[in-house]
C-alpha cells in the first residue's frame, strides 16, 4: 500500500509537466479579421449617415433661427412666443436626435463586437481542442502579469488559419 502511495506521490508532478498551455494575441489578431474590417466600415457608413442627418436639423435650425432675429422686432408677442416654442423644440429634437444616434452607434459596435468574438471564441476552442490544451489565455488583455513563451506556445498563427486568415 505505501509503494503504491509513493508511485502516486512521484507521479503527481509529471502530470502538472505534461500538461499544455497555450497564449495569442487578440490585439494582433481581431484588427486584421476580414469581418472586423466589414463591421467598422459599416458602423462609419452608419455613422456618416447619422452625421448627415444631424447636419441638415442643424442647417434648418439655424435659418429658422436667423429668419426669427430678422423679424423678431415686427412680429406680434404670440407669434413670436409660437416662433421661440418651435424654436426651442427643434433644439430639443437636435439634442434628442443626437444621443439617439450615439445610443444606436455603440448598439451597433457591441452587436458586431460580439460577433466577433464569437467567431474568435469557436476559432479558440477549435484549436485548444485539436491541440489538446489546457489553458489558452490572451496575452493583450494586460490581465496576465506573465507568461512564459518557454512553458506556453503561441497558437495566434493557428487561430488565424481557424478563422481563415
Amino acid at each position: 500500500m505505501k509503494k503504491i502511495l509513493l508511485a502516486i506521490l512521484m507521479m503527481a508532478p509529471l502530470s502538472v509537466f505534461a500538461q499544455k498551455f497555450a497564449h495569442f494575441n487578440s490585439a494582433d489578431i481581431i484588427p486584421n479579421m476580414k469581418e472586423y474590417t466589414a463591421a467598422q466600415t459599416e458602423i462609419e457608413a452608419l455613422a456618416k449617415q447619422y452625421d448627415e442627418d444631424l447636419k441638415r436639423m442643424q442647417d434648418e435650425f439655424q435659418k429658422k433661427n436667423d429668419d426669427y432675429n430678422k423679424e423678431a422686432a415686427k412680429l406680434l408677442d404670440n407669434v413670436k412666443q409660437r416662433r421661440e416654442q418651435e424654436l426651442q423644440e427643434l433644439y430639443q429634437r437636435i439634442q434628442q436626435t443626437y444621443q439617439d444616434n450615439q445610443a444606436a452607434i455603440q448598439k451597433v459596435q457591441g452587436e458586431k463586437l460580439q460577433a466577433i468574438q464569437e467567431l474568435v471564441m469557436a476559432a479558440i476552442k477549435k484549436v485548444g481542442e485539436a491541440g489538446g490544451y489546457i489553458y489558452i489565455v490572451d496575452t493583450s488583455t494586460g490581465a496576465i502579469p506573465f507568461v512564459s513563451p518557454t512553458l506556453s506556445t503561441d497558437v495566434s498563427p493557428e487561430i488565424k488559419k481557424a478563422l481563415g486568415m
